[in-house]
């Protein structure tokens, strides 16, 4: 074992040690100002790009860049979390891209490190929340040709439609061409390959039904 002498309390060690924690502190609260004011909201030059930006919402700091914000709508009271990707169409200035592509309705939570990445059209309803890191996209890539690399091969979008008041865990992927119904619960690790109906909840890979509301009581699913 060796031995080492503790350090030697010192003037200069002393004021080294709160110069530090000054400095700290000082780093900390540039970073909260950072995210006050780099916050997007309905009235900054960012919010007033977007289709619409309902009052009350923002889109926390910082942003991954969002992709052709004309065609993305966020309803009133909703929190898109820091670092969410929300991108319409293939890149920035896609030509003929549809009015609505991304619509996130009233009082949503997107967590923190997800993404929505729509080409047609990717319905959110009202009061959904999702864990962190969620991907939402309504396209997929095919794998069929052998001629061809996977990331060429393209399959058609197919819009994804996600009811009012949905929890989507940790983690969730959804798919193309997906509807998940009204408060439904799906379980964080997720993917969600196939439709799901109101008042259900649904885990695994792909997300398969455990629990439904029926005849006015929560059932388990065999």
């Amino acid at each position: 074992m060796i031995h080492r002498d503790p350090p030697v309390d010192t003037v200069a060690n002393r004021v080294r040690h709160r110069l530090r924690l000054a400095g700290g502190s000082l780093v900390q609260w540039g970073w909260r100002q950072a995210k006050a004011v780099g916050s997007i909201g309905p009235d900054s030059a960012a919010g007033r790009s977007f289709g619409s930006f309902g009052p009350g919402s923002i889109m926390c700091f910082p942003q991954e860049p969002f992709v052709n914000p004309g065609s993305i709508h966020l309803g009133t009271s909703t929190m898109i979390g820091p670092n969410v990707v929300l991108s319409a169409g293939w890149g920035p200035d896609h030509p003929g891209l549809p009015d609505r592509v991304v619509v996130i309705g009233d009082r949503c939570l997107i967590g923190r490190g997800s993404s929505v990445v729509g080409h047609r059209l990717i319905e959110i309803g009202d009061d959904v929340w999702t864990g962190q890191q969620v991907h939402i996209t309504d396209m997929n890539h095919g794998y069929e040709r052998l001629d061809v690399p996977i990331a060429a091969q393209n399959q058609p979008e197919s819009p994804i439609r996600i009811g009012d008041g949905t929890w989507l865990g940790h983690h969730v992927v959804v798919l193309p061409g997906v509807t998940i119904g009204r408060h439904v619960v799906v379980g964080a690790g997720s993917v969600v390959t196939e439709d799901l109906p109101d008042y259900c909840v649904a885990v695994g890979s792909p997300a398969r039904v455990i629990r439904r509301y029926l005849n006015g009581e929560w059932v388990r699913v065999p």
